[in-house]
This record gives structure tokens, sequence and C-alpha cells, in this order.
């Protein structure tokens, strides 16, 4: 089990760094929203402050490193390329599912690596909500834990993904129960997290009201793992999965929908990721209710160059989001949180039509005045 989970991880790197496994003809849906620009921000650009707080970590800017890998000796070089430029940065990041090293410890050290390079920053294990349904428990999720000496525990859900996966599993009866078990007695946090298909309000109000106390959307619009499964059954000649990896290419929430959708029905903070590509992406983001973004794809194609190419590319995107939030008058991270955001076309129609709120976006801090 352990030596086909190892495989599957390694597929997933060469495919995701060979193939283009993009949406096709979905998109995030930050293109329908519009920040209002500031003619007169009123602010320096310079003493811009883009830290935040979140899970009782400081972040130097509101940006994570989505999970991403683990389990096989790529994956181990790659993780510490990332942990060393998040370590630098004073940012955060997670590692991929943890299931392999759970299997065969010989494989702990892809994981472990991260702590090693990145001493302060703020880590996420990862377990499959589908491994509790079949077994795991606290015992596991501490185990995974303890492996990065992590700050928090994410638990993926991919119903997609493993529904078109060959050697998928897809038993989900009993995972919601679960991951509420283990959020009782785990003494840090749990995040739950999508992987490309989005969160929606009715579950995301479940899985507030279990104790979960985070939610990372993982929204359509990025990296599809449907594709990803579409290019390894296209490999191994499997004409039945290929169809099913096609047909559903394209299936889920937008980003941008799912943020709403979570922000105007819980409380606890909202990671945005699912094809946030640059500085303006995540402050769409959290204008729109995240409290962090995160981001994969372009991390993992800068990491495979190394630490220089993977410090570059998180400079410019911090540099971005300070440009954006030059261009709002945000001085900091709260006041983003609050600029006037106007949402338009698919993803306003959306919105609209599942009962959410897409006005009060537009209408932050607008004062008008009809009088003579």
């Amino acid at each position: 089990m352990a030596e086909k989970t190892r495989k599957r991880k390694a597929d997933h790197i060469r495919i995701a760094t060979t193939y283009n496994v993009q949406a096709k003809n979905i998109t995030t849906g930050f293109e329908d929203a519009y920040f209002v620009h500031r003619a007169l921000p009123e602010i320096d650009k310079d003493k811009i402050n883009p830290s935040t707080t979140v899970f009782n970590h400081k972040f130097s800017a509101p940006i994570i490193v989505s999970a991403i890998t683990g389990g096989t000796s790529e994956a181990r070089k790659i993780n510490a390329t990332i942990a060393t430029v998040v370590e630098e940065f004073g940012l955060g990041m997670g590692v991929g599912s943890q299931r392999a090293a759970l299997e065969d410890r010989r494989l702990e050290k892809t994981f472990a690596i991260v702590r090693k390079k990145a001493p302060t920053a703020f880590l996420m294990a990862n377990i499959g909500g589908i491994q509790l349904a079949k077994g795991y428990n606290i015992k596991e999720a501490k185990k995974a834990i303890e492996m990065i000496d992590a700050d928090a525990l994410a638990i993926h859900l991919n119903p997609l993904q493993e529904a078109v996966q060959p050697e998928g599993e897809t038993s989900f009866k009993g995972v919601l129960e679960k991951i509420g078990e283990i959020a009782k007695e785990l003494d840090k946090p749990v995040i739950v997290k999508e992987t490309g298909a989005g969160i929606a309000a009715e579950e995301a109000k479940k899985l507030e009201a279990i104790g979960v106390k985070g939610i990372d959307v993982s929204g359509a619009g990025g990296t599809s793992f449907a594709a990803v499964e579409y290019f390894r059954a296209k490999g191994r000649r499997n004409a039945y999965n290929r169809r099913l990896g096609e047909v559903f290419w394209d299936w889920g929430i937008p980003t941008a929908i799912s943020i709403v959708e979570v922000a105007q029905t819980v409380s606890i903070p909202i990671i945005a990721s699912g094809g946030v590509r640059s500085g303006l992406d995540a402050a769409k983001a959290l204008a729109l209710g995240a409290s962090l973004a995160a981001l994969a794809q372009p991390v993992l194609q800068a990491a495979v160059e190394g630490v220089r190419q993977t410090r570059k590319m998180l400079r410019v995107l911090i540099e971005e989001l300070r440009n954006t939030m030059f261009l709002v008058g945000a001085e900091n991270t709260q006041q983003l949180h609050k600029v006037p955001l106007v949402i338009v076309g698919k993803t306003a129609e959306w919105l609209r039509l599942r009962g959410f709120d897409v006005e009060v976006y537009a209408r932050r801090g607008v004062r008008v005045n009809l009088g003579g």
C-alpha cells in the first residue's frame, strides 16, 4: 500500500510540472471582482504593513503555500526548498498528504524536513478525510502533527479526485463525524481544506458546528485534480478513467464564489486557495472575506528550479499585494478587508441566486449626498 501511495505522489508531481492541468472552461471568479481605484490613496506605499495574525500566529504577509507534496525523494527536495523560503519571508506552508509516511516510517524525512528548514514558520500537517472514514483516528492525527511539529492539522476533502481515480476510495459516509472527533480531541486547530472543487455554505456551517477552526476553500479555477487523473489514466491507457477525468475536468465551485459563500456563513478564518496566481488575486480574496491566501502550482513550478526562483516568485507576489493595497488606500490588512469591491458577471449572478449579499462589498465606505 505504501509503495502504491508513494508512486501516486510521484505521478502527481511529474504530471503537475509537465502537463497543463489547469481548469479549461471554468475560472476562479476573481476576474468578476473589481477594486475601486483610489486616485488619492493618502498613504505612503513604503509604510504599508501587510502582516496579519491568524490562528494565533503572526505572518509577515497573508500568504501561505498550499499543501503540495511529500513521500518521495523529489518531494523532500521540494519541501526543503519551499520551507527555506517560507522561513525567510515569515510566511506559512502546508505539506501534502502524510498518508505515505504514516504507512512507511522511512518516508517521514520527506515531510520532517520542513520543520528543520523552517523552525519558526506556521506549518500545517495533512491527512485525508477519506482515511478517517477508513479507520484513521486521533492516533494518526497526532503522528502527522508530531512528524513535522505542526502548528495545525489540515484534513483534506477530495471526493472529486477519489471519484475519477482508478484506485479512488469513495466511502465518505461518516467523514464529518470523524472530523468532529479529531477537532474535539486535538489541542491544535483543525483546518478542513478542499482540493480544487470548493466548499459551499452548507458544508462550511456543518464544519464550524463540529469545532473546525479554519476552512481552506480550495475552489475551482486553478489546478484540476480531475485533469491530473486524466493524464495518469491516459498514461496507463485506462479509457474509462481518462473519460471521467475529461468530463469532470472543470467540476467545482469557483474560488471567489466559495470564499463569499463561506465568509457570509461562518465566523472562523478562511484560507483562499484555488487558482490564486498573483498578489492582486490574493488582495481580492482578502477583500472578499478570506484571512489568508494560499497557492500551490506557481510555487511548485518555482521550487523545482530551486530556492532562488522560489524566493523571487514569492517576493514578486508580496510586492503585487502591497501595490494593490497602495492603489486602494489600505495601509494594513485590516483596512484591506474593508475596501470597496464590485462583483459582477457570473460570480454576482451565482451569489444572488444562492441568496448571498453582493452589494455589501461595493458599498463599503460610500457616503452618498443627495442634498443641494
